[in-house]
């Protein structure tokens, strides 16, 4: 017998007639499905987070394709090839992508549990446009040559689709490498499909060992969080594994200040630590999910600092091809002279500290 997340991803939420099970299919969500050439589709498990009767539900808009996607003002053409600087004279495998001198993106399927309308690869992933080929070995046979590479991000897709046996051995031959010194995952599916945290998972990824393992999952609203997802975490603790959050900043999902403090305070109560706050990026035909880029930064100001623990405060960054650039201005420094800085909080109170001259 298959176990349960098998099933899940064997009855994907991924037409027409499935879906009208979950909820009540708008004029304009019908459209979508019936017009546009795209992959989509999520678990019974998310589909069933969903408001039956409310397109704006922020699950919904994160599942369901739109009309809105063919219009694409600010989206860049070749967004992915642009962003992980595949034109460029380095001779990489198709699986690998690099930003930084240090550390490269192990892409190793393009399979997802859910295709997220506003997915950075979409090209890849939904809209199918850019064909690539993986190849896990010639990856790793690239990494094991290139001795500066220290940190090795897994991700797809969803990696952790691949079966146990397949995660162990991506795992283990990582470790062989004397120069990896950290591996993570980027995966959805401790939010969309909790049940694939399994024993033998577990038992694939997890462990004491010197080259730990993270996990970097998405979560964009709170409603995305159940009691399965807070034991999916617990169990991945358990074995060893820290679990992050990235969250995407949406528009008419996540960009107003009582949600946004519910997320990244519901997120800590999970014991996923927020990380990143992602502007949303200029991949094509997501423009309807973007707010202006100053936004992420006025929410952390005015819903997170002096509101929540600064544990719950992510690092807000655009990412580009030269890597994730930090989006943060400095509201809090007001003024300031030879000897004292002013400073004002979150409720506008001024203070004066004395500080060490600039040189």
């Amino acid at each position: 017998m298959a176990e349960e997340w098998v099933e899940q991803m064997q009855n994907q939420v991924n037409t027409l007639e499935e879906l009208e099970k979950y909820i009540n299919v708008t004029d304009d969500e019908r459209a979508a499905i019936q017009t546009l050439k795209t992959r989509w589709g999520t678990t019974p498990y998310f589909a069933s987070l969903m408001d039956k009767d409310d397109p704006q539900c922020p699950i919904r808009m994160q599942v369901i394709p739109s009309r809105k996607e063919e219009l694409n003002e600010f989206g860049m053409d070749n967004y992915l090839v642009w962003k992980e600087n595949r034109a460029t004279g380095e001779v990489r495998p198709d699986s690998i992508a690099r930003q930084y001198d240090d550390r490269i993106a192990f892409t190793v399927v393009e399979v997802c549990a859910n295709y997220c309308r506003h997915c950075f690869r979409k090209e890849l992933v939904v809209d199918q446009d850019l064909q690539l080929h993986f190849d896990v070995d010639e990856g790793l046979q690239w990494i094991a040559d290139h001795r500066e590479i220290r940190d090795v991000l897994i991700t797809g897709g969803d990696p952790l689709l691949l079966s146990d046996d397949k995660l162990e051995y991506l795992v283990s031959k990582l470790r062989e490498i004397p120069h990896i010194e950290m591996i993570r995952f980027g995966s959805r599916l401790p939010i969309v499909l909790p049940h694939r945290i399994t024993e033998g998972l577990k038992k694939a990824i997890g462990g004491f060992h010197p080259v730990p393992v993270w996990v970097n999952t998405q979560c964009n609203h709170p409603k995305e969080i159940t009691e399965m997802t807070e034991r999916a975490v617990y169990a991945l603790m358990s074995c060893g594994i820290n679990v992050g959050n990235q969250a995407v900043l949406l528009k008419g999902i996540n960009d107003d200040v009582s949600t946004f403090r519910e997320l990244h305070q519901k997120l800590l109560r999970t014991r996923i630590r927020p990380y990143y706050l992602f502007n949303c990026e200029p991949a094509p035909g997501i423009d309807h999910f973007r707010t202006p880029v100053e936004k992420g930064a006025e929410l952390i100001r005015d819903a997170l600092r002096g509101h929540t623990t600064g544990m719950a405060q992510p690092t807000y960054v655009l990412a580009t091809n030269i890597g994730k650039i930090p989006l943060m201005p400095d509201y809090y420094i007001v003024g300031k002279n030879e000897k004292e800085y002013t400073l004002r909080n979150h409720k506008g109170q001024l203070t004066k500290t004395r500080v060490i001259p600039a040189n």
